[in-house]
């Protein structure tokens, strides 16, 4: 580890106060120092006031004294830019529960940084631009998302008044296998007690959350994000629709998100099943995914695709001035264009 002794210092504290203890031997290595230069440290520490206790004896080690915390946070101009970038990019893209939080930790950022990093991270953050467009849902309260995760992390069982899309109230037992984000809205994936199933929860339907002293083993290798993107392409629609796509079936999962239908392998292409309000929109979807496609059912999409391309070709031979071909010399054009 590379550094001036004042950041190998700093290096040293952050160890400590990440690791409940630790021996000299990892503390040297990890500092890319001896064990007699690591002793020194660990005395200018102590010098400084900061409680580093220690054992002596093979299994010994340092830590620092239980329930100590340094309250000033430094950081460097590297992860000054890497916090800034973070709660930019949290705010444009629209997650929910970060941005009023994460507006007031910008300005305590910039309030406590040396004025050149703080001309830095305020040029950077006026200058920054991000291309996905955001995806704003409802907001979610930052106390019951921290709640939740944590719930998740530890395996304790929260409790929960949840609404319905209906508007139905319902108290809820679920244990919690993680929180995900996804599309601007925060959901929890968990094993519902009430339907004795996995369900999904939009976090912006919650309230009354409550952690219980409830312990839960949650499945093995079950993946939150996974399960939630297949939830959500399995939503009921009016209209099924089957189409087989005339392209390899790696090209076609890139071309369609998950959450928006399932792929599998076919020996024409790949078939692609997913819902639809209507046949009117399958088919303006399916037109703009610029793929050959045959379609296997419903008719009814076959014959807005019929009613699609009619609207094209009458597109493609209308004019806008009497005697124009679509495609002349413009003398038509009143203002001889």
């Amino acid at each position: 580890m590379a550094g001036t002794p004042a950041a190998k210092l700093f290096s040293l504290l952050e160890v400590l106060q990440a690791r409940p203890s630790a021996t000299g031997a990892e503390l040297a290595e990890a500092l890319g120092v001896t064990e007699r230069t690591l002793r020194r440290y660990v005395q200018r520490l102590v010098d400084l006031g900061i409680p580093v206790d220690s054992e002596r004896g093979p299994y010994g080690g340092y830590r620092l004294r239980p329930r100590f915390r340094l309250p000033p946070l430094m950081l460097t101009a590297d992860e000054a830019v890497a916090v800034t970038l973070g709660l930019v990019v949290g705010q444009r893209l629209g997650v929910g529960a970060a941005v009023p939080a994460a507006a007031a930790a910008l300005a305590k950022l910039l309030r406590v940084l040396p004025d050149p990093l703080r001309e830095r991270v305020a040029a950077l953050q006026d200058s920054l631009g991000v291309v996905v467009p955001p995806q704003r849902g409802a907001d979610v309260d930052p106390s019951v998302l921290a709640d939740l995760g944590a719930a998740a992390g530890l395996r304790r069982r929260v409790r929960f008044v949840h609404r319905s899309a209906g508007g139905n109230d319902r108290q809820r037992s679920v244990d919690p296998y993680g929180v995900v984000f996804h599309a601007g809205r925060w959901y929890l994936v968990g094993h519902d007690h009430l339907r004795a199933d996995l369900r999904t929860f939009r976090l912006d339907r919650l309230r009354d959350v409550t952690t219980t002293g409830e312990r839960f083993t949650p499945p093995d290798d079950f993946d939150p994000v996974a399960h939630l993107v297949r939830s959500l392409a399995e939503v009921p629609y009016g209209w099924d629709v089957e189409v087989v796509l005339h392209i390899d079936i790696e090209a076609a999962r890139r071309l369609i998100a998950p959450t928006v239908g399932t792929i599998e392998p076919h020996p024409q292409g790949a078939l692609l099943r997913v819902g639809a309000e209507s046949p009117q929109s399958a088919a303006r979807h399916l037109m703009m995914m610029g793929v050959p496609f045959t379609v296997i059912r419903p008719d009814e999409v076959r014959q807005a695709l019929r009613d699609l391309a009619a609207e094209a070709l009458k597109a493609a031979t209308a004019t806008l001035y009497p005697g124009s071909t679509g495609g002349g010399s413009g003398e038509s054009d009143p203002h001889g264009r």
